[in-house]
């Protein structure tokens, strides 16, 4: 019993502190990853019948983000298990490890940067969820790789259940989910579609518009899901907004579902998370 209360007690309190955790910015940067920049475009021919999320995932960091600090057992960017967007009960792993409507294939371990990496599958349709755990220090190195992808400008593939899918810029739809390291950090990159293909995105970080807006190609990218204020990153919303993605629904009716999930996991009303979780140009 005293062991669930702590859990209980380290939970709220952790969705208390993330609110503030975009209110600090770091006037440095903490993290400055040298990122690659392989084209990838000697990827493998993959399956396009086959429909793909890639959903990237800069773990909670105390030490290398500018954020005010959660309680030090999940703002471990180095310990994915543990990690309050990762392994915490509303982590993404967690989340969707226990959710009816998907399936975990196959657990990869670290490599490099990635200290995780998650497929899963669909029950009933044909997509496939990779999830990519990054290092909470390397929060530059996967808002990159997450813009790259979102371009067609980073292409690569995997082979699950003896098919080829395509992730990164072969992906349908490109998710980024953490803290909002645009408000800490400047990109020198620019990010330009090459391909002349239209590409879905959900960005659930803190002030998510406003900050990685104008690192998009507005003709080229259709953003499903941003945000306008301060929020909880936790994995319910992007859960309950891939349902509707799933089932062909619009971003209007997409933006309900989240909103409808977010209301209820963080307690506030329908009105104000449809304010925060907002959907189009």
């Amino acid at each position: 019993m005293e062991i669930k209360k702590v859990f209980n007690y380290i939970w709220v309190l952790s969705s208390t502190l993330v609110f503030l955790a975009c209110g600090q910015r770091s006037a440095a940067d903490s993290a400055q990853p040298s990122t690659s920049e392989n084209n990838h475009t000697d990827v493998l021919p993959y399956d396009s019948t086959t429909r793909t999320i890639h959903v990237l995932v800069a773990l909670c960091d105390n030490t290398y983000q500018g954020i005010v600090p959660v309680p030090k057992a999940i703002g471990n960017g180095q310990d994915p298990v543990n990690n309050l967007y990762w392994g915490c009960e509303y982590g993404i792993k967690t989340y969707f490890n226990r959710s009816k409507d998907w399936k975990l294939l196959k657990k990869y371990k670290a490599k490099d940067a990635i200290l995780e990496r998650l497929v899963y599958k669909h029950r009933s349709e044909n997509y496939y969820l990779v999830a990519d755990a990054y290092d909470g220090k390397e929060i530059k190195l996967c808002t990159v790789d997450f813009l790259r992808g979102l371009h067609g400008q980073l292409k690569d593939t995997l082979q699950v259940d003896n098919k080829i899918i395509g992730i990164a810029g072969n992906a349908k739809l490109n998710a980024y989910i953490g803290h909002d390291g645009l408000m800490d950090f400047q990109l020198d990159q620019r990010f330009k579609n090459t391909d002349h293909q239209k590409r879905n995105a959900i960005i659930l970080a803190c002030y998510s518009k406003k900050y990685f807006a104008p690192h998009i190609d507005k003709e080229a990218v259709n953003p499903i899901l941003w945000t306008s204020h301060l929020m909880c990153p936790e994995a319910y919303s992007l859960h309950d907004a891939l349902t509707g993605y799933i089932n062909g629904e619009s971003n209007e009716q997409i933006q309900e579902r989240a909103a409808k999930a977010y209301s209820k996991y963080q307690k506030c009303s329908l009105r104000a998370a449809k304010n925060l979780l907002i959907t189009n140009w």
